[in-house]
């Protein structure tokens, strides 16, 4: 296993702000990682670093001689006029036959190969961006946020791309469902150290939790018995008979003030705009046709949302999800028929259209003031600017000096903080880190009004939403399932274009074994089977056997007041928690068999 890049005690700051405090860490050739961390850390100055475009202040990036990176790039490198092919034979030098090959894998033929590359929708431009990288043959993928304006469909293709690219890859992104079905491994960067952890995010994110609230009981316990020392030095060092406990007890307090925890990053909060729950319908179409002039998107569209539901709207990019919402928000004329909303609705919108008008002369503070409701103090202000990473100097900066993702955030912010009983977004988790989108699915799930959203991210497409809408082939419809279900058939008709693709490409499937070679494989895989069997029953006793542990530590560090018991008991429970993840983990590969 050869280290392809390997960092050693990088320091980089900007300002008094610092991204990299002696961070080290190494990336090897066939483990793909998915790197997440707070918005401002630092995760796109460190790729920067890595590629060699960002010097540090300190410290080393290492090569390997034979490292080829291949790095997803945010910017347009297409020329003008020219074609997908066009542009993947002048960025690889492959001749066309080769280029349509592999564009054929993100399905690109036809008029997406062949017609204007800059015509396209940004969804398939990143996946003639995929091709270009995948015909420079790379043995370590850089992706930075490849599934934002990414449609489920476009998700699906490059998460099945990414499971058979037998080489490495570090991925940045904000949406957990796509770094749980493509990445092994974790790697967090915080305070400027970078942490990896042999395991998907979902499990990272528990064991950061489960850390963090050790430490947070550790801290308890040692403060606490700081302060009962402290108590007894000050009663007993003026006495003769005790001064000399005092002495050891003074020591015993500078021990213990070395093993302080440190304190944990800000938590993220977001509280929705507080509304007054209702019943019966908000809102109803008839005959709806959405478009532009001389161009019709979708027609014959009724609809009937209920109070209460959060509607998605899904679909493929180019459909007409974003023309939907703008029509019923009315910042888009209907070509035909009409939107009725509720007696006493109170919109509020997130999207482009909007977040990109703001009134230029406010400031952060004042913007999140005006718009907030009546009741609203200050300090709530100051608090969800907080959680939308405006803090300290940045509440006062001009709206007109942002950038596009922090006009988003403040539009987010204000609007959470207004009184609208029905909230239409358009991708409201772009722009915000993974700590950031769980806590607006939070505030969602909690909040009494309605909500009609598209999103692009998976996980919290299926924290939030109560029903679908499909808008596809020109038309808008109910789907009659739940967002898992509309996942699955989404899935399954990938799938078969995958299969098709491959029978016409001649991709003929392995020849079935012969009669010998089939009862062989048969006992083999009975034997294999029994002996799976055996393993899976001793790991779900060893399974219950450490929880059993793992709470009983759990109980006793709750109670213990002697810091260095705590201490102890603390990395006994880390002990068990790596054994028992282990053992839950041979488990799962034993099941799957």
């Amino acid at each position: 296993m050869a280290v392809l890049i390997q960092v050693r005690n990088a320091h980089k700051r900007f300002g008094d702000q610092v991204l990299l405090d002696g961070a080290d860490v190494s990336l090897v050739d066939d483990v793909k990682v998915g790197f997440i961390g707070r918005n401002g850390a630092g995760k796109s100055t460190f790729l920067r670093a890595l590629l060699g475009d960002e010097e540090l202040e300190q410290g080393e990036v290492i090569h390997h001689p034979s490292l080829r990176i291949g790095y997803l790039r945010q910017h347009d490198p297409f020329q003008p006029g020219e074609s997908a092919l066009d542009f993947l034979m002048r960025e690889s030098g492959q001749p066309d036959w080769r280029c349509g090959e592999v564009a054929g894998q993100f399905e690109l033929k036809g008029d997406y190969l062949n017609g204007p590359v800059k015509a396209l929708s940004g969804g398939w431009q990143t996946r003639v961006k995929l091709a270009a990288l995948l015909l420079n043959d790379p043995n370590l993928l850089m992706l930075d946020e490849p599934t934002n304006f990414l449609d489920l469909r476009t998700q699906i293709l490059l998460e099945h791309f990414l499971r058979t690219f037998n080489k490495a890859a570090l991925i940045v992104s904000h949406d957990r469902a796509f770094l749980k079905a493509t990445c092994s491994q974790t790697l967090e960067l915080s305070r400027g150290k970078l942490t990896m952890y042999p395991g998907k995010i979902d499990r990272f994110l528990e064991f950061r939790e489960e850390r963090r609230e050790h430490d947070r009981r550790v801290n308890a316990t040692v403060i606490a018995k700081q302060k009962q020392l402290q108590r007894f030095i000050e009663k007993n060092r003026a006495n003769a008979s005790t001064a000399s406990q005092a002495r050891s007890k003074a020591k015993q307090l500078e021990r213990l003030q070395t093993s302080e925890v440190e304190v944990d990053e800000p938590t993220v909060h977001i509280r929705a705009p507080r509304v007054t729950p209702r019943q019966g319908t908000v809102m109803r179409t008839e005959e709806l046709a959405i478009g532009y002039p001389g161009h019709t998107v979708a027609e014959n569209i009724s609809l009937e949302i209920e109070h209460g539901q959060r509607a998605a709207i899904v679909g493929d990019n180019g459909q007409g999800k974003t023309t939907l919402l703008r029509t019923l928000v009315d910042s888009l004329e209907p070509i035909n028929g009409s939107i009725k909303w509720g007696h006493a609705t109170e919109l509020g919108t997130y999207a482009q259209h909007v977040y990109s008008s703001l009134d230029d002369r406010r400031t952060v503070l004042e913007h999140l003031e005006y718009e907030s409701n009546a009741d609203t103090t200050r300090q709530d202000c100051l608090a969800m600017a907080g959680a939308l990473l405006f803090r300290d100097s940045h509440i006062n900066k001009k709206i007109k000096v942002l950038s596009g993702g922090e006009r988003a955030r403040l539009c987010m912010a204000g609007l959470l903080l207004g009184t609208a009983n029905v909230l239409v977004l358009d991708e409201p988790g772009n722009h915000l880190d993974v700590e950031t989108v769980e806590a607006l699915a939070d505030a969602l799930v909690d909040y009494q009004g309605t909500v009609i959203f598209t999103s692009h991210d998976r996980h919290f497409m299926q924290r939030v939403a109560t029903n679908v809408i499909e808008v596809r082939d020109g038309t808008v419809k109910n789907y009659f399932g739940n967002y898992e279900s509309y996942l699955q058939s989404v899935e399954s008709e990938v799938d078969e274009g995958e299969r098709e693709r491959d029978r016409i490409a001649g991709k003929a499937a392995p020849p079935p074994p012969t009669k010998a070679a089939s009862a062989e494989d048969y006992r083999a895989s009975q034997r294999q089977s029994r002996k799976a069997e055996k393993e899976i029953k001793n790991l779900e006793k060893k399974i219950a056997q450490l929880d059993d542990e793992k709470k009983s530590v759990n109980e006793k560090l709750l109670t213990e007041t002697d810091p260095d018991e705590a201490v102890r008991l603390h990395d006994k429970l880390t002990e068990i928690s790596e054994e028992l993840e282990q053992a839950e983990e041979r488990w799962m590969e034993l099941s799957d068999f």
